[in-house]
């Protein structure tokens, strides 16, 4: 980013300060007032100093990059909360760029904050499939190690959750093939848990089946838990 104007229009960066909720973002203050603030890093990579004169248009680009920071910071928590699929985080940022409202704290007036610009939203989830923080094969063999793990859970159940997240069938395919989980296995752990709550076998079935269960392998199941 070049940073050149006309003398007449230059402001001066006249202090920088870290702020008290977050020591790694620094607040910035033009020619005496508060007008944004950056991550630490960004502080860096964009060469702001105290001292340093910029033109209005180039401060508009650096609040631009402060903007891209603040919802970078927050999608990547997002994302580190646990494993999420690209079309989670797409929606997540997407709804982003709503206007909020807000209470002020100063008045208790009822405000409304912008959302954030669609082209910032496409940066920030570009830059985290770059970084691997978004990666659908990956979240998917999270999804089906983890998901239920001590419940039980159906693959066909597995498969329609990882559907309904924008999951690729191909990538869904590939990651239920490389599982040790197996249907066998996921029914035995259902029935333990539910079978006080069924005292009716035909209502057990009909459970396990909506569950995603195939009748030949709940039949089995059942016949199995009853020698």
């Amino acid at each position: 980013m070049g940073y050149c104007g006309s003398l007449s229009q230059l402001m001066k960066i006249t202090a920088l300060s870290s702020q008290q909720k977050d020591p790694n973002r620094i607040n910035v203050m033009v020619d005496g007032a508060y007008r944004f603030s950056l991550d630490i890093s960004q502080v860096v990579s964009l060469g702001v100093k105290v001292g340093r004169e910029y033109s209005e248009k180039e401060l508009t680009e650096i609040e631009g990059e402060s903007q891209f920071g603040k919802l970078y910071a927050r999608a990547l928590e997002y994302c580190l909360i646990r494993p999420h699929s690209a079309r989670e985080v797409h929606d997540y940022l997407w709804r982003k760029t709503r206007a909020t409202k807000y209470k002020s704290r100063k008045t208790g007036e009822i405000k409304e904050r912008e959302g954030y610009a669609t082209e910032l939203v496409e940066r920030v989830f570009n830059k985290l499939v770059d970084k691997s923080y978004v990666d659908d094969e990956s979240f998917a063999r999270f999804w089906v190690e983890n998901r239920n793990q001590t419940k039980g859970t159906s693959r066909r159940k597995l498969e329609a959750e990882l559907r309904a997240k924008g999951v690729s069938q191909d990538i869904i395919a590939q990651q239920l093939a490389d599982t040790d989980r197996t249907d066998d296995n996921e029914l035995q752990k259902v029935i333990a848990r539910k079978r006080s709550r069924y005292q009716d076998e035909q209502k057990l079935m009909h459970y396990l089946a909506r569950q995603g269960f195939s009748y030949d392998d709940i039949k089995r199941a059942l016949s199995d838990d009853q020698l």
